[in-house]
């Protein structure tokens, strides 16, 4: 039996229930729906968190006790952003499929004014909405919202955030004194409170404890890693849990471009969605991560809202939100349907006391994880390349193949031809030369690196190598190490400019530096390296790595004899899905 008939629900909506497959209610659906239709009318406030079913908690309802013999508008639902009111919109109107006479349009922002003008000529009963292309239709008289009974407030939480309170005011206006107001909403700050106290008489209540029934599903993790880390330690967990789909919320638009065009070069799946794309754009990201065409798409707060995609495995967070309430919405967007999520924020050593504050207020509790290892990742790499190989089926023309090249391996013994194949799975970890293996902090702590340059631990060195000469940051650092032979883990802040450069190397690993690049050339001209304590200002580098075209060699005089190395290319360019 369906369990939604002992709800009063009418039979007409039970039997498209039933062809929805929806036969339990959840509990905020369970508490609400007789509520509203035994109190008709009566206001009423919904506590309850994204993703748990609000949307047929007051769309059910709405249906039975609207008039379909009536043409004229009689309830408005208010939405935050376009994909929320799209979203609502098109459930409200799957469930309203057997009542042929009451029409549902939605409008909103970003779409032509007219093409929605036209739509509420016809006679219809209920507009969900954005606030603000609602007031526009009001000014236009393409509205008339005089026998508007029922004012659904949906995510008013998320509506006062964005700053529609004089909005909702002014729509709230030109409906009539008697309506009912129905506020859903997963927190209940002071705005919210003003609200309820200027347009809601004696509202019933239901408040589920959206807590605990969605963090059961959730993982809460934090890293603690610096500033400048967060995104080479997201893309270690990226690279280690390769199967990841996810949100990761940031705090400005350009911070979120910013990232999304640094992860995009280095070939992962990733876009950027914020306000200052246009609303065609928009719906193109949108449904290139719906169809799981990118792995993870990075978002504002503001731009994120009303997302509703199904199967996330991750909600990352870059910083803390602005509120900190606001990270109940942002984690509520996996663990659903019964599947676990992660949520995972990365903070700096000083924000550790954030992550009290906010178990405190949640009442969840957050585990300290650590970001992967280069090791770690390497060691991850090679045992999914070793099981892919044992567990792949041998092509029909591997053998006529084989016996075309057998003879150019026939000097290698089989250790060597798996030694060589490990390198090129290796190659595939791309790693700045700069990059710690470890980028994890302790509260208030430093990195080993960190510590030997409080204590003075660097030399600053100059070569004539520069950005004319096709040099990207990393591409500099690879010359500099393989060049001196001296560890990528031990050079410091590089300065690229134009026709030179300034770097930092440990103290103790620089004795012969300079000697080593004694007798290199590049086209034809000698490098030159050499100590340089002139106090140059030294800028912090960055993560590039674009592919210089241009090859070194040593000269015929130097002590040394160095085969031709062409940069040409560069390093491998992984590419995500």
């Amino acid at each position: 039996m369906n369990n939604f008939k002992q709800l009063g629900l009418s039979q007409s909506l039970i039997e498209v229930l039933d062809q929805l497959g929806f036969d339990t209610p959840t509990p905020v659906q369970e508490k609400a729906i007789p509520m509203l239709l035994q109190n008709d009318p009566t206001d009423f406030i919904g506590l309850a968190q994204t993703g748990t079913g609000k949307t047929a908690a007051f769309g059910l309802p709405l249906i039975d006790l609207i008039d379909d013999k009536d043409p004229t508008t009689q309830a408005i639902v208010m939405a935050p952003t376009r994909e929320l009111g799209q979203q609502t919109a098109q459930q409200i109107v799957s469930f309203a499929k057997n009542n042929k006479a009451l029409n549902i349009e939605v409008v909103y922002g970003g779409a032509a004014i007219m093409n929605q003008i036209k739509a509420l000529k016809r006679p219809t009963q209920i507009i969900v909405a954005t606030p603000g292309r609602l007031i526009d239709l009001i000014k236009r008289k393409a509205v008339n919202l005089d026998n508007v009974k029922y004012v659904v407030l949906d995510e008013a939480d998320e509506m006062l955030n964005m700053g529609f309170k004089e909005d909702i005011d002014e729509i709230l206006s030109h409906t009539l004194e008697s309506r009912v107001t129905w506020l859903f909403s997963a927190t209940m700050p002071n705005e919210i409170r003003r609200i309820v106290s200027k347009y809601m008489k004696n509202p019933l209540e239901v408040a589920i404890n959206a807590q605990e029934k969605s963090n059961k599903d959730i993982s809460h993790k934090y890293v603690i890693t610096k500033a400048s880390n967060k995104i080479p330690a997201l893309r270690r967990f990226m690279d280690l849990q390769p199967d990841m789909r996810g949100v990761m919320f940031c705090r400005t638009k350009i911070e979120t471009q910013q990232i999304a065009d640094e992860l995009g070069q280095l070939g992962y799946g990733v876009e950027a969605l914020h306000g200052d794309l246009s609303q065609q754009q928009r719906d193109a990201v949108m449904k290139r991560f719906k169809t799981r065409s990118m792995q993870l798409l990075i978002a504002t707060d503001v731009a994120a809202r009303g997302i509703d995609v199904s199967d996330l495995t991750h909600v990352l967070h870059h910083s803390f939100p602005d509120q900190l309430e606001n990270y109940t919405h942002r984690s509520g967007r996996t663990g659903r349907a019964g599947k676990k999520g992660v949520s995972l924020i990365f903070i700096n050593p000083r924000e550790t006391r954030k992550i009290a504050d906010l178990e405190k207020r949640i009442k969840v509790t957050f585990e300290k994880v650590e970001v992967p290892t280069l090791e770690e990742l390497k060691s991850s790499r090679i045992n999914n390349w070793a099981n892919l190989i044992i567990n792949t089926t041998v092509d029909a023309q591997a053998d006529s193949i084989l016996a075309k090249v057998a003879t150019r391996f026939a000097d290698l013994s089989k250790e060597d031809i798996l030694k060589r194949l490990i390198t090129t799975q290796l190659d595939h970890i791309t790693v700045p030369g700069s990059e710690d293996s470890d980028l994890n902090e302790t509260q208030g702590g430093g990195s080993e690196r960190s510590d030997r340059k409080e204590k003075g631990g660097f030399n600053r060195y100059f070569i004539n190598v520069g950005s004319i000469d096709g040099m990207t940051n990393a591409d500099m650092i690879h010359f500099l190490a393989d060049t001196s032979g001296i560890n990528r883990k031990f050079f410091g802040d590089l300065s690229l400019q134009k026709n030179c450069s300034y770097f930092d190397v440990d103290a103790t690993q620089d004795k012969t530096l300079a000697d080593s690049f004694k007798g290199v050339e590049i086209e034809g001209r000698s490098i030159r390296v050499n100590r340089d304590d002139d106090g140059r200002p030294r800028t912090r580098r960055t993560d590039s790595f674009s592919s210089p075209k241009f090859s070194t060699k040593r000269s015929s005089g130097g002590d040394r004899k160095r085969p031709e190395r062409d940069f040409t290319g560069g390093r491998p360019k992984r590419r995500r899905r």
